[in-house]
């Protein structure tokens, strides 16, 4: 084969070697593979851009949720991202469509060994989007009770009140009852004092009531409620319910207790012990 008929010979896409060498062809060429590499830097930091933005508008009003913020953060850089690639590959005249479908193959393969890991990253992203709770709450959940530290899409963390770290999987925290006590900023408390069955009830009721509402942290709306509930084997049962901020429930809810009782040891009223009386024949 002469030099002429190699130049000749058709190569790729209906060009010869002599169109593959002429200087249009070669301009043509660098400035796709310039235009490919610019279109792909440009999605890298608009991506990035996009990304920042999304979480300073979370970290900027408290009231949205930073976690939920930041994964839809990652999710747009990485949607920009694969769209500028596809867009590149596209130009070069790649058939895109068969690279989607690869994909799709290649990610349910990779979803059916993974099932319990992706079954994590599912309901991660139910806990991100539907919020049930958020970062500082105190939540109880699958039998775990403590402060949400750190939400995460495989995990969520808390720490206990004895301050011991508890990492819980996803797919447990969404499949479970979530009690959320930090949602609501006042809460009840609740309380069931005895008084001897021979005591004045009134004088009881009063006493019970004048301590629980001398109380500064007691709050006077709702009102609160006191009155007799049950007729005990040794005892005469009051039922005491009371409104406080959630942040101070646990402290009341103990120091109340001890109130109560000195107040009425100081007003003469008598707190029964258990008794049990036996007649014999």
């Amino acid at each position: 084969m002469t030099l002429t008929d190699l130049m000749m010979t058709e190569v790729w896409n209906g060009q010869t070697v002599a169109d593959l060498l002429s200087v249009e062809f070669l301009a043509s060429a660098v400035g796709s593979v310039l235009g490919a590499v610019a279109l792909l830097v440009l999605g890298y930091f608009v991506s990035g851009w996009v990304r920042r933005r999304l979480i300073r508008l979370g970290q900027k009003y408290k009231e949205l949720d930073d976690t939920l913020f930041t994964f839809l953060g990652n999710l747009a850089r990485y949607a920009i991202l694969t769209f500028a690639v596809l867009f590149v590959l596209n130009t070069f005249g790649v058939q895109t469509t068969s690279i989607v479908a690869v994909i799709g193959a290649a990610g349910l393969a990779i979803g059916l060994a993974l099932q319990g890991t992706l079954s994590n990253v599912a309901a991660g992203v139910m806990i991100v989007v539907f919020r049930p709770f958020k970062l500082g709450d105190f939540v109880e959940v699958s039998g775990q009770m403590g402060t949400v530290m750190t939400i995460s899409l495989n995990c969520t963390e808390l720490a206990r009140p004895d301050n011991v770290q508890v990492i819980i999987p996803n797919a447990n925290v969404w499949g479970n009852t979530i009690t959320n006590y930090s949602t609501n900023g006042t809460r009840r408390a609740e309380w069931v004092f005895g008084v001897g069955y021979g005591a004045d009830l009134k004088l009881a009721e009063d006493t019970i009531r004048t301590t629980l509402m001398a109380d500064p942290r007691t709050l006077k709306d709702p009102a609160e409620f006191v009155q007799v509930n049950n007729l005990g084997a040794s005892s005469v049962d009051f039922l005491a319910r009371t409104w406080v901020n959630s942040s101070d429930y646990f402290t009341y809810q103990a120091d109340m207790k001890r109130k109560v009782k000195e107040a009425l040891d100081a007003a003469g009223v008598d707190i029964p012990f258990p008794t049990r009386t036996i007649v014999q024949g």
